[in-house]
């Protein structure tokens, strides 16, 4: 599969899932501008990516302020010169049951998980109308938000339920102009994020991170956790030619543990 010629934008992809996915979008012949809040790391995103032999920028970015949206979107076209594919990948996520959620964390979370997807997508959708030959775009969404019974925030779930139904209205309202929505959903990934929930989430039981692992993956009917370069492997297909007239769905990468 060749996206030889294409010019990606990845949120969050200064580690875990969206350094995967950017790395293997470059792979498969993409060049690719890193948008991170970590400048460090998207910088080590777009060497990686430089390594390969494609052309990479590296964007500091707040995805939750609409300026930041504005400039990444323009510096990209800018030394890029345009958008053909965009994963919204960046999100925080915090442990906090139902009853214990506060406001702040809700505002946190929805600030960047939702509010930051919806006009990324919007201000790139309007750059792909304006280049008119199409586009992708390829939200990360979790399976926290199609009845997983071991989420663990409701209100990352509900930020994450909020990607999906914007997904299907965004496939609807730009098929005319041949731009795909889709949302994967993944499971449980190993990845920096949720090292980091699971320590905190040790620190409150007694537990260890190692205990908490298996429990997360025991229920995994194919037996094992995702890796980022498993959702990765995703955002590519959905990016490329074979899946042109796939949008509007919501593709769950997650060994199982949702069916349907």
């Amino acid at each position: 599969m060749s996206l030889k010629g294409k010019i990606a934008l990845v949120t969050g992809a200064g580690r875990g899932i969206g350094k995967a996915a950017a790395i293997a979008l470059a792979q498969a012949g993409a060049d690719v501008a890193i948008a991170d809040i970590d400048a460090a790391s998207a910088e080590e995103t777009r060497g990686a990516i430089e390594e390969i032999g494609r052309r990479s920028l590296a964007v500091p970015a707040d995805l939750g302020d609409l300026d930041h949206i504005d400039a990444l979107v323009e510096r990209t076209v800018r030394e890029l010169d345009a958008i053909d594919i965009l994963v919204n990948n960046a999100a925080l996520t915090q442990h906090g049951r139902f009853l214990e959620v506060d406001e702040a964390t809700w505002d946190r979370l929805h600030r960047v998980n939702a509010k930051g997807v919806f006009f990324c997508s919007q201000r790139v959708a309007r750059q792909m109308v304006t280049q008119g030959w199409g586009g992708r775009i390829i939200n990360i969404a979790s399976i926290a938000s199609k009845g997983y019974a071991q989420t663990s925030n409701p209100a990352y779930a509900a930020s994450k339920g909020a990607v999906i139904s914007m997904t299907y209205i965004a496939a609807h309202q730009l098929a005319e102009h041949d731009i795909t929505v889709n949302a994967i959903c993944p499971g449980v990934v190993e990845t920096q994020l949720l090292h980091d929930m699971l320590t905190e989430r040790a620190e409150q039981t007694g537990l260890t991170v190692a205990q908490l692992k298996e429990r997360m993956r025991a229920p995994i009917p194919i037996g094992r956790a995702n890796v980022p370069e498993d959702i990765a492997a995703m955002v590519v297909f959905l990016a490329g030619p074979g899946a042109r007239n796939i949008t509007g769905q919501t593709i769950n990468v997650d060994g199982g543990l949702i069916m349907h």
